[in-house]
């Protein structure tokens, strides 16, 4: 096996800041004072998705203070409530220890809960785990089975780490074409600095292939399409 010591998984603080943005950030924007009000107001009735919002406006500090401690209470409620991305979010401030007394079982769990209901974010989130052997037995296999749910879903940050992980042969045997096309995939739902780092890795892996091999790979990302 051919292993090219480039070609890294995104780090696990990166993935997980990545996955904890998409949970929590797009629900928050255009957030005004009369909407914190209707919504602190519904998440102390019991709404569970009022208080999920409510949660990640303390989390990302955004239209009030930023609490840890406050929205780890508010992800609870919305968790104990069966919102996946409220436990993804919970279980991701126990793995960073914030808000909460930092307990990798315990995000594990809350991971488990989210990914068991289909939720991308818990998906990549458990993977992780599985990846960094945090809360888990380090196991590769596992993490890819669960890398790849979310990748099949068209999670950017998953797949992105399922294409490093064909690219490395972990947990799978080493392939370039799925790696190339994992990663072409993840560049193509991404912008920024994530666009640029998963477009340079697929264009280094590109140079280990044959013309063939890249011209199947982009066969692959341009007939594949998004499943639950």
């Amino acid at each position: 096996m051919t292993v090219i010591p480039k070609w890294q998984k995104p780090a696990y603080g990166t993935a997980l800041k990545a996955v904890l943005w998409l949970l929590g950030s797009a629900l928050l924007w255009g957030q005004t004072t009369k909407d914190l009000e209707n919504i602190q107001r519904a998440a102390g009735q019991g709404v569970a998705s009022a208080q999920y919002i409510l949660g990640s406006m303390y989390a990302q500090g955004r239209g009030i203070p930023p609490d840890y401690a406050e929205a780890a209470r508010w992800y609870r409620k919305a968790a104990e409530q069966e919102i996946a991305g409220a436990q993804s979010s919970l279980g991701a401030l126990y793995a960073a220890g914030k808000g909460v007394p930092q307990d990798y079982s315990e995000a594990v769990g809350w991971y488990r809960r989210a990914a068991s209901q289909g939720d991308a974010g818990g998906q990549t989130l458990l993977g992780s785990m599985y990846d960094q052997g945090q809360g888990v037995p380090q196991d590769y296999a596992e993490a890819v089975r669960w890398y790849r749910k979310a990748a099949i879903q068209g999670f950017a940050s998953a797949q992105s780490i399922l294409g490093s992980m064909y690219g490395e042969g972990l947990g799978v045997t080493q392939d370039y074409v799925q790696a190339h096309m994992w990663l072409n995939l993840a560049a193509s739902h991404e912008s920024g600095d994530a666009q640029k780092r998963d477009s340079a890795v697929r264009d280094e892996i590109a140079g280990y292939m044959t013309v063939e091999q890249v011209s199947e790979a982009q066969r692959l990302a341009g007939e594949w399409k998004p499943t639950k």
